[in-house]
This record gives structure tokens, C-alpha cells and sequence, in this order.
């Protein structure tokens, strides 16, 4: 007597997403402008257009590169943006700010440019298990997104999920 095994999450209206799996595993690195700076301080701007012009940018391909300055040099904001521009023109993904914002920003832009139409009037479980760090906010964004279309949002697995919200609608 054989039992026909059924996958009862697979045949129901239930909908999950796995940030893991929408975060991209590109490098991230830190271009740090203190390493442009006479002394680590001081911006001449004719020594740092030069050293703009003479980079190697191809080396930040494939990478998302944030731009900061490591030290309490006062640094004016067109120098940042320089490096940014230069980026922009080797077809590098970059942001002027910390690691933590960008990662933010990253997650932002891919889960507003997802298309959400297979959620609509479903349940959905948001993935709790992670390989990677995922950042807190991506879970607003998430929220904000599926909370106008879901039926139901849970976090966590299947198996043992925790309710975030229920719509009233039918």
C-alpha cells in the first residue's frame, strides 16, 4: 500500500520570499578619500583631480563601492562626488556614504523594483533563516510593499511561522 506523498505548502496559496536569495553577492568596497589627502587632511584639489584622472576605476567593476572618508578631514562635498561621477562613467554602482546605508539602499532598490502580482491575496511567509546579514530595514520595505496586496503576511518557515498581518479584506 503506497501513500502518495503531497506537498501541501507547494499546493497551497502560500507565497514565500527569501531576501537571501534577492540580495546580490557582489563585492562591496570602501573607497576612502583620507588616502587622496595630503597629510590625510588637506584636499589640494589640483593634486586630487590628477589622482582622479590617473585612477585605474576598472578595478571597481562588478563591485559596489561606497565613498567615505575614514577621518575627521573636512572634505568638501564636489570631492565626493568627483569620485562618484568617475565611478558612474566605468559603469560602477557606487554610493557616498557608509557600508551600512548602501547595503540599505541596495535592498531598497530591489525590493521596490520587484514585481509583487504573485503575492496578491495570498499568504505570504518572509523567509527568517539566513545566510547572510540581512538589513532590518529590508523587512519595512518588505512590509510596505506586500501589506496593500497580501491576504496574509508571516516570518520565519512553514513549519513555524510567526503572524505579522491580516487583512480584513476577503
Amino acid at each position: 500500500m503506497n501513500k502518495e506523498i503531497k506537498n501541501k505548502v507547494a499546493n497551497s496559496n502560500l507565497k514565500s520570499i527569501d531576501l537571501d536569495s534577492l540580495i546580490p553577492g557582489n563585492e562591496r568596497v570602501v573607497f576612502d578619500l583620507k588616502n587622496w589627502l595630503k597629510d590625510e587632511l588637506i584636499l589640494i584639489e589640483k593634486d586630487f583631480r590628477d589622482a582622479v584622472k590617473n585612477h585605474d576605476w576598472q578595478q571597481y567593476k562588478g563591485k559596489f563601492v561606497s565613498i567615505q572618508c575614514s577621518n575627521n578631514a573636512i572634505v568638501p562635498d564636489w570631492a565626493f562626488m568627483l569620485i562618484s561621477s568617475s565611478l558612474k562613467e566605468n559603469q560602477v554602482e557606487n554610493f557616498i556614504g557608509p557600508l551600512e546605508l548602501m547595503e540599505n539602499i541596495i535592498v531598497r532598490n530591489i525590493i521596490y523594483s520587484l514585481n509583487l502580482k504573485e503575492y496578491e491575496k495570498k499568504i505570504v511567509i518572509i523567509k527568517g533563516c539566513s545566510k547572510n546579514s540581512i538589513p532590518k530595514s529590508s523587512y519595512s520595505f518588505l512590509i510596505e510593499r506586500l501589506q496593500p496586496i497580501a491576504k496574509k503576511i508571516m516570518f520565519g518557515e512553514a513549519c513555524s511561522s510567526v503572524p505579522i498581518f491580516k487583512t480584513s479584506m476577503n
